[in-house]
């Protein structure tokens, strides 16, 4: 992908003020997806990456990531993946390249290279400035889309331990990266599970954390479990069920995609526990939860089987039975006897990985964007902030929003939205065009003149 021509510097950015109608801050899914939009409906802007194109899936991932979803799926509607069968599910390096053909494809003004340090509005007129590594500039709009994926969580019961390596599960790249040990993995969503499997694949012993968690079947009835979200309307939830604001989701793509069901991964080998509640003087502490958040993973998992079925009977689908679905496997004994405490240093853990989740940063942005707690104020990705926009949030317009064809949708919405915008802002009155028309009629007048003609 070395033929992608990014937008040039001008010359003497540094020293001059660039204008630009909208800038768009990150060049992954997000920014990429606001630019087709706006380059369709006519709108200058311009867009910048701190690195490269698509960075978080070139180097904030593991090794081995595929996407959680068949690309038929994942992807933009303009392009599909090339070389990657559509039911596959697509390695992070195919990832990235397929975003770079796609910014090629749309000729996408992209500037890598450049960090966006602060974004202040203008004073006494409409706009905003905006502080860069490379120089200033100037916007009337400012769209923020550098995603969810910003800032990794450690939570405060992360130990003081020297003799602990404890890393975030954006720092984990493979097992021969680890010390020699056992490892405990606090984080049952897909990265948790993900590479507790992996470890433990590569011979460690392998301790996960299992907290509240949706495990959705992998496939279900010949349909992957994409599709039944789709057709059953659940990926435009427009909110999230009260209670499941902290519920991860369970679901992998890895070895050609497969449930997750945490039963088989105990019967594998790995260690369950239940949430990890602290970790004091080597000795990690667990709630005693571990059954009931299966239990619940459970129900999720079934009422989606329950869901399918029912569409299946109310289309007169003929989709092939899966009884063999429903069959739970046998409790392992790390369930019927669950660990309430490990001493770290007798089972040998050597690492600790939290797969703990990330918060957003965008103290780059104008206050009046951001709630007390430093979180985007927006309805639908436009800010309360007029001029400041959001793509690529969870939860943004609906459950889908994170999944790389909801961010598409969002972005169609929102370059709309600042579309609409500046029809508003260009409107002149009849007015002012009689005023201008006689302005340039005048000037046309004093021009005759001026050359003789009567």
């Amino acid at each position: 992908m070395t033929d992608f021509h990014p937008a040039p510097v001008p010359k003497g950015a540094d020293k001059t003020l660039e204008q630009i109608d909208t800038l768009i801050v990150g060049a992954g899914q997000a920014g990429i997806a606001v630019s087709e939009h706006l380059g369709k409906l006519g709108v200058p802007h311009l867009v910048l990456e701190r690195s490269r194109i698509a960075e978080a899936w070139r180097t904030d991932r593991w090794d081995s990531l595929v996407t959680n979803g068949p690309v038929w799926h994942d992807r933009f509607p303009g392009m599909e993946f090339d070389g990657v069968d559509p039911d596959a599910f697509a390695s992070k390096e195919k990832v990235a390249a397929y975003f770079e053909a796609y910014a090629r494809y749309i000729s996408a003004p992209i500037r890598t290279g450049v960090e966006v340090k602060r974004v202040r509005r203008q004073t006494g007129r409409s706009g905003f400035i905006i502080e860069t590594s490379q120089g200033t500039i100037e916007a009337n709009r400012v769209v923020a889309a550098t995603g969810p994926f910003q800032r990794p969580v450690i939570p405060v019961i992360a130990p003081k331990d020297a003799s602990l390596t404890q890393i975030h599960s954006a720092q984990y790249r493979n097992p021969a990266q680890l010390p020699e040990g056992a490892v405990l993995i606090v984080g049952s969503g897909s990265s948790g599970v993900q590479i507790a499997d992996e470890l433990q694949r590569a011979g460690r012993q392998v301790y996960l954390s299992v907290g509240p968690h949706d495990r959705p079947p992998r496939a279900y009835r010949g349909r992957d479990f994409v599709w039944w979200l789709g057709v059953l309307g659940l990926w435009d939830t427009e909110a999230v069920q009260p209670g499941k604001e902290h519920v991860t989701i369970a679901v992998s793509g890895a070895h050609g995609g497969h449930t997750v069901d945490f039963r088989r991964l105990a019967r594998q080998g790995i260690t369950l526990v239940g949430m990890t509640k602290a970790i004091e003087d080597g000795l990690a502490i667990f709630e005693a939860d571990l059954a009931d958040n299966l239990a619940r993973g459970d129900e999720n998992y079934l009422s989606l089987l329950d869901a399918a079925d029912a569409y299946i009977a109310r289309n007169g689908l003929s989709l092939p039975e899966e009884p063999e679905a429903r069959t739970p496997m046998p409790e392992a004994d790390c369930v019927t006897h669950p660990i309430l405490s490990l001493d770290l240093a007798a089972t040998k853990v050597a690492t600790i990985i939290w797969a703990t989740g990330y918060s957003v940063d965008f103290n780059w942005l104008p206050v009046n964007a951001l709630d007390n707690n430093g979180k985007p104020r927006h309805q639908r990705g436009v800010s309360s902030e007029p001029g400041i926009y959001f793509v690529g949030l969870p939860w943004l317009s609906r459950r889908g929003s994170t999944f790389i064809w909801g961010v598409w949708h969002d972005a169609r919405h929102i370059a709309d939205h600042i579309a609409t915008q500046r029809k508003y802002l260009d409107y002149r009155d009849a007015a002012q065009r009689q005023r201008e028309t006689a302005t340039a009629l005048g000037s046309q007048d004093s021009s005759i003149s001026r050359l003789g003609v009567r």
